[in-house]
């Protein structure tokens, strides 16, 4: 198959657990001659100087050196999430190779997986759907008791646009908002969702009823929630992540649910994904937890993709990349 004039578009494979989606196939093909990997393996001599953008989905195909040293016509690299904590930034920076990520088309479903883990951990809907299903018609109402939202204090930790998102959630929920953030936000912003600005975590975490982590996976936040992060929060405490799983220590975790330390968690994301089928968070009552669901909507899906069109075509026309990343 020749590509004509399209730029080559590297992506993992179509369909599979790693691909991009079928129902994204028409609309690259617009603009990109796809290459996957496996033709790229199999025909490297005559596809690697057609390559001139990756698409990341799901982190694949895996970005390295030999890779990298192999495309050398590669102008950009597209990633279908914000986070990069994935990839080597400098190591592609160095080859002269642009980043871009897609901040404006997640957000909003990140925000909604965020409130309903919230919502779903507070009045115990997995435990209740499994007695509602259960043999047995019989159950005490006093062991399925929940936790009131109006009213309480919701706690967010990262304030970019998935936490403000949630914080616009949270205020239609009548709850009272905390934030720390890297940087405070503006008067107004905070005024429009009824925000209370922390200047510390531990500040934060003294006071809230649930506490949402909603921050980049970086060396400063690499086990930013760990034993003694967990043991300033209220023992009637929810932890809820929809960041990257390194963020929260687990091991201390699972002893902080196990002893009572907090209530409950609500985890949309693991380290690593996903857990190994032993261990112990997968066995603890109070504990939801969902496959990394944050963007996995049709419509979200497809607005990754057209953002990540966007930033290829910008790069290779030589214009400015709506969402790039750089190496710092």
């Amino acid at each position: 198959m020749e590509g004509g004039e399209l730029p080559g578009l590297l992506v993992n494979e179509i369909g599979g657990i790693r691909g991009i989606l079928h129902s994204h196939v028409a609309f690259l093909r617009k603009h990109f001659y796809l290459i996957t990997m496996k033709e790229l393996v199999e025909n490297r001599k005559h596809l690697s100087r057609k390559v001139q953008a990756i698409y990341l989905w799901w982190h694949k195909p895996v970005i390295d050196q030999e890779l990298l040293q192999s495309l050398p016509n590669l102008k950009v690299i597209a990633n279908s999430g914000v986070g990069m904590d994935h990839l080597d930034l400098k190591l592609i920076a160095s080859f002269g190779v642009k980043m871009a990520n897609a901040p404006r088309a997640v957000s909003s479903s990140t925000a909604d997986a965020g409130m309903a883990l919230l919502l779903a951990s507070a009045r115990r809907l997995v435990e209740v759907h499994h007695i509602a299903i259960s043999s047995s018609m019989d159950y005490c109402e006093a062991d399925i008791l929940g936790v009131k939202i109006s009213g309480a204090t919701l706690g967010i930790i990262g304030m970019g646009r998935i936490g403000y998102k949630i914080a616009l959630r949270a205020k239609a929920f009548e709850m009272k908002i905390l934030y720390h953030n890297r940087t405070q936000r503006k008067a107004q912003e905070e005024q429009a969702v009824g925000a209370t600005y922390c200047e510390t975590i531990d500040s934060l975490l003294q006071q809230a009823d649930f506490v949402m982590l909603a921050v980049n996976l970086t060396p400063q936040t690499r086990n930013l929630i760990g034993k003694r992060e967990l043991e300033l929060m209220k023992p009637t405490a929810t932890l809820v992540n929809i960041s990257r799983g390194a963020v929260v220590d687990q091991e201390a975790l699972v002893m902080a649910l196990q002893t009572g330390v907090i209530w409950a968690a609500a985890l949309d994301v693991t380290y690593p994904e996903p857990l190994p089928r032993d261990h112990p968070l997968l066995k603890l009552k109070n504990v939801i937890i969902t496959p990394h669901l944050g963007i996995k909507t049709d419509k979200t899906t497809y607005m990754i993709t057209e953002e990540a069109v966007e930033n290829i075509l910008a790069a290779l026309n030589g214009l400015p990349m709506p969402s790039e990343v750089l190496p710092s």
